[in-house]
């Protein structure tokens, strides 16, 4: 299958709300997951190999986000009848595995993604104290590589500038993934 990208970013487009069940049996919206200097919403699932790849980074970054005010919530909007590996049981133990340092939410009518326009696996949707869209880019540059101990941290330099100032940066590289597996 083709690896997708996501479109690029429209810059102040309104977070859109949303009400999901979390791995640890709590809901999540958007006003319980935002943080005091923003949002990062990320669309991503278990069994993706672009996410797998990333998924260690992805973690470190986020941790060190809370420090600049930022949360991040993970979405996983595919049709686990197609893909049982992105079951609800995977996810809480994935989550697990790994300790998650965010909430990973399943969007089971597939309604949130749908909302986002989110394209792919994953797909990141930095948003400011506002909640206003301010980066739509990939994590790093190394995609499914391994990554250097000095790597550039694109996701996570564009985060912290916005928590710092509220605006993202204007050149954005779009992020590539799977397709989101509609139902």
């Amino acid at each position: 299958m083709p690896a997708l990208s996501s479109p690029i970013c429209n810059f102040n487009w309104p977070a859109t709300d949303f009400a999901l069940t979390g791995v640890d049996g709590k809901t999540y919206t958007l006003q319980n997951s935002r943080g005091e200097n923003g949002l990062l919403v990320m669309f991503i699932c278990n069994h993706c190999p672009y996410v797998k790849a990333i998924i260690q980074r992805l973690c470190e970054d986020c941790q060190e986000l809370q420090s600049y005010g930022i949360n991040s919530i993970a979405i996983m909007s595919n049709d686990v009848k197609s893909y049982p590996e992105d079951s609800f049981e995977n996810m809480r133990h994935w989550a697990k595995e790994l300790n998650f340092p965010f909430p990973y939410v399943i969007d089971t009518t597939q309604e949130i993604a749908k909302r986002y326009n989110a394209v792919c696996t994953p797909d990141f949707f930095g948003f400011n104290h506002q909640l206003k869209l301010q980066y739509r880019g990939r994590l790093d540059p190394y995609g499914i590589n391994r990554a250097p101990e000095n790597r550039e941290r694109e996701l996570f330099d564009a985060m912290a500038t916005i928590a710092q100032g509220g605006k993202g940066p204007e050149k954005q590289t779009p992020s590539v993934g799977c397709s989101i597996k509609w139902a």
